[in-house]
């Protein structure tokens, strides 16, 4: 309540978002606070969120992790981007990478002397002049101090709870089993005062952590918070998932391969694959799914399917009272471009930011809320581009995409793309021009013009800096290992691990 010292922090709910909660908040506040996290093991978690964008490594370091002991632990591999297959076209490939394209000067991005190039004959691909993207075609992958890429992770993420909660409760959080039968309310403010579990165990705290998954127990089962819907926009709504063991060397890359009625992803892990099938119960049933899915799948099924239901969409107030919403209690886009642990890191750094130390308080509540409704809108627009920028009109699923009325603000976007080729990025929106510039190239828009910048370079001198910056990166490329071989000799599980995992 506001005036009331916060010291007593509840997590309820376990899976990444809760221990990533009390991890974080035990590293960084610990000598501050009472932590306890309250889940049961009888309540399974949503654990395909296996793949991540490069601010995890930010929330690694974060979190005082050794980066090679962290990838042992999850079975982890590098990524470099995701390769999109189907998307514009039927028969299209395209790579988002999370590398620089070019170099851009103050007057205009790289891309527009790249356009200059394209229109006077020369210039090959976009990609040519991107280290992380032509190392991930190449299937390599190297990290120093002296060699920076920019990369994330694929990770095993059931097994990173499980190494998070054992560093947790080293730290002194404390965890409870069981599940929770009650949430108990100040009868004057409704702020939450207590958990009460099935066994009778009453958990009391001064501020509360929903982590609860989809159920949002806390934040909307109690508060009634509210919740916005984005089907309109993005029509998927299920998913199914199975793991299988590994056929062939791991690639940088998560694959995203678009088919009649969604997509399917692939992540590459040391120790099996992890595969799913994301799709609208619109236009799929769960049995047609599932039997395209699993027909096409290769290697050794590892478990059986398990499939996810879920709403897009976001929880209109992320912090109500005393209880602050993270991970899939807070809301959920869907599993493209790989956000949904991106949202949660950067909800629990927003957190510690924000902290109520004094007291719960209106005007943290405030800026808590309006930063979450801006990051995850952003996320949105940005996956939206993915389904409406598409020329495929070859199922009811993609002609409804295609068409679909689209937020003003990534119409907004598109149109200058079409017109101008200008891309821009908003101060602290999570993907770079760069980003924006590979999708909506991808996706078949083509700009009907371009800054001017490259036509006042001689046609051979604008050759030749291509020519140089395109031969460093094939130079550079060549050099590096393979990523299987630098995954095994960095960060590599004993093979007999791999073997039974």
């Amino acid at each position: 309540m506001q005036g009331q010292v916060v010291k007593k922090v509840v997590v309820a709910g376990g899976g990444s978002a809760g221990w990533m909660t009390a991890a974080a908040l035990s590293g960084q506040l610990g000598g501050l606070l009472d932590i306890t996290l309250v889940e049961s093991d009888a309540i399974g978690t949503v654990g395909v969120g296996e793949s991540t964008i490069p601010t995890a490594r930010t929330f690694v370091h974060l979190l005082g992790l050794d980066e090679r002991e962290f990838m042992r632990e999850t079975g982890a591999t590098f990524k470099l981007g995701i390769l999109f297959e189907n998307w514009g076209q039927v028969g299209d490939r395209y790579i988002h990478s999370f590398g620089q394209v070019g170099k851009s000067t103050l007057l205009a991005h790289f891309h527009h002397m790249w356009m200059q190039a394209k229109d006077q004959g020369f210039g090959g691909d976009l990609g040519d002049y991107c280290l992380e993207l032509r190392a991930s075609e190449e299937g390599k992958f190297y990290t120093a101090d002296d060699f920076p890429m920019n990369y994330a992770y694929h990770i095993d993420a059931t097994r990173f709870g499980r190494y998070l909660r054992r560093r947790c409760e080293n730290k002194g959080v404390r965890r409870v089993e069981g599940k929770i039968a009650q949430v108990q309310q100040d009868p004057e403010s409704g702020h939450v005062t207590a958990l009460v579990l099935e066994s009778g165990e009453r958990v009391e705290g001064d501020l509360f952590v929903d982590c609860t998954g989809f159920r949002a127990l806390l934040i909307e089962q109690t508060l009634k918070a509210g919740f916005e819907d984005w089907g309109q926009w993005l029509p998927n709504d299920r998913a199914v998932a199975v793991q299988t063991r590994t056929t062939e060397p791991s690639m940088p890359l998560t694959r995203a391969i678009a088919h009649a009625a969604g997509w399917q992803w692939g992540i590459p892990l040391q120790h099996r694959e992890g595969n799913g099938w994301v799709y609208s119960s619109e236009f799929m049933s769960e049995d047609e799914a599932t039997t395209t899915f699993l027909g096409q799948l290769k290697g050794e099924k590892l478990t059986e399917p398990w499939h996810l239901r879920f709403r897009p969409g976001r929880r209109r107030k992320a912090w109500d009272r005393n209880v602050v919403a993270i991970g899939l209690a807070g809301g959920f886009i869907e599993p493209l471009e790989a956000t949904s642990l991106h949202l949660i890191m950067i909800a629990i750094t927003r957190l510690l930011q924000l902290f109520p130390f004094t007291g719960v308080n209106e005007a943290l509540q405030k800026r808590f809320n309006f930063l979450a409704e801006q990051e995850i809108e952003r996320v949105r627009d940005f996956i939206i581009l993915h389904y409406n920028a598409t020329e495929r009109s070859d199922t009811p699923y993609w002609d409804r995409c295609r068409t679909m009325d689209i937020p003003a603000s990534l119409k907004e976007r598109i149109d200058l793309f079409r017109e101008t080729a200008q891309v821009y990025h908003i101060p602290g929106e999570l993907f770079l021009i760069d980003s924006w510039l590979q999708v909506m190239l991808g996706q078949r828009i083509r700009p009907k013009s371009h800054h001017l910048m490259g036509a006042l370079m001689p046609p051979e001198q604008l050759a030749k800096a291509l020519s140089d910056l395109k031969g460093n990166i094939d130079r550079a490329v060549a050099r590096l290992p393979s990523h299987q071989d630098f995954v095994d000799r960095y960060a590599g599980i004993p093979a007999a691990e791999a073997a039974t995992a």
